[in-house]
């Protein structure tokens, strides 16, 4: 398909979902149920509405794997999550999402891809959601975290290279540039940040609550210091996995990225960008999440050979 420019904007103003909460009743009853047992009813069918609410909300796709977009924009409203904070030169003044399938090269996307697997295969998590991160060092294994280079060091295993490193500085780079440019920060003013990972999510059954990535969420709620967030895909939709699309929730409808090897999406990190990730229904989907913040104190450096 040739190359496209698509802009699009969200005619409906966008609200951070909020979910109602039912009111127990305190009153105690000798023949009535615990309020323990009542909390844990009323638990259960908020996340029974909240899920059957996602299903039901109409699906838009936004990004479609067959489509090759060089920009495509989706502006949305933003948050008052910014409102209270400094960083003027940084902070949102425009929010939204953007698609580009041409920022990273296909063969840089393919590279990490391999870096991805080499390091997850030392190890995984036990639910079938694994990290890994070359920034602390930390990887996914059964139920917790491993270090990776403590691991590399014991076992003596020469895994990760100089190029490794180089290809992926390469790439946080370009990702840095494009979010600048598309709102406007000065590239001095914008930091990379924690956590920023490789992941891999396989047909595992989840274990944990952490293994459970489908649950609709807010960035910069879940990290704090997140104030953009971007995803390399590392793998495609139909070809390598299928479910695990990447979905934004608005009041209108649910908006969609399909992903593919090398797209870059990235989008504000407030409650303007209510977003989840499909359950995978086949296959191994790969990513990198580089998140950025405003806040120089929450700043962290490129990784480095150890």
């Amino acid at each position: 398909m040739a190359e496209r420019t698509v802009r699009k904007r969200s005619h409906a103003k966008s609200k951070p979902q909020e979910s109602k909460r039912a009111e127990a009743d305190n009153s105690k009853s000798s023949q009535g149920p615990s309020t323990g047992v009542i909390l844990i009813i009323i638990t259960l069918t908020a996340g029974l509405c909240c899920y059957y609410f996602l299903l039901a909300t109409p699906d838009t796709v936004f990004v479609r794997v067959s489509d090759h977009v060089q920009r495509a924009v989706y502006d949305v409203p933003c948050s008052k999550d910014y409102s209270q904070e400094e960083f003027l030169e940084c902070k949102p003044k425009r929010c939204g999402r953007v698609v580009m399938d041409d920022l990273v090269r296909r063969e840089d996307a393919e590279y990490l891809l391999r870096v991805a697997e080499k390091g997850l295969s030392l190890a995984g998590s036990s639910g079938g959601a694994s990290i890994l991160d070359l920034h602390t060092g930390a990887l996914s294994k059964d139920n917790a975290f491993i270090d990776i280079y403590r691991l590399l060091k014991a076992e003596n295993i020469d895994l990760l290279t100089e190029k490794d490193f180089k290809i992926y500085k390469k790439v946080k780079d370009q990702i840095h540039g494009a979010i600048a440019t598309e709102f406007g920060v000065p590239p001095g003013k914008l930091y990379l940040t924690k956590p920023t990972f490789f992941s891999r999510m396989n047909m595992t059954t989840p274990k944990t609550i952490h293994d459970e990535y489908w649950h609709a969420h807010v960035d910069k709620e879940t990290y704090g210091s997140f104030h953009y967030t971007s995803l390399l895909y590392l793998a495609t939709y139909k070809q390598d996995f299928d479910g695990g699309r990447f979905v934004f929730v608005d009041s209108d409808a649910n908006r969609t990225v399909e992903p593919k090897l090398g797209r870059v999406s990235f989008f504000t990190s407030g409650s303007e960008n209510v977003h989840f990730v499909e359950r995978l229904k086949d296959g191994v989907r790969y990513a990198i999440t580089v998140s950025f913040t405003c806040d120089p104190s929450k700043a962290i450096s490129d990784p480095v050979s150890r």
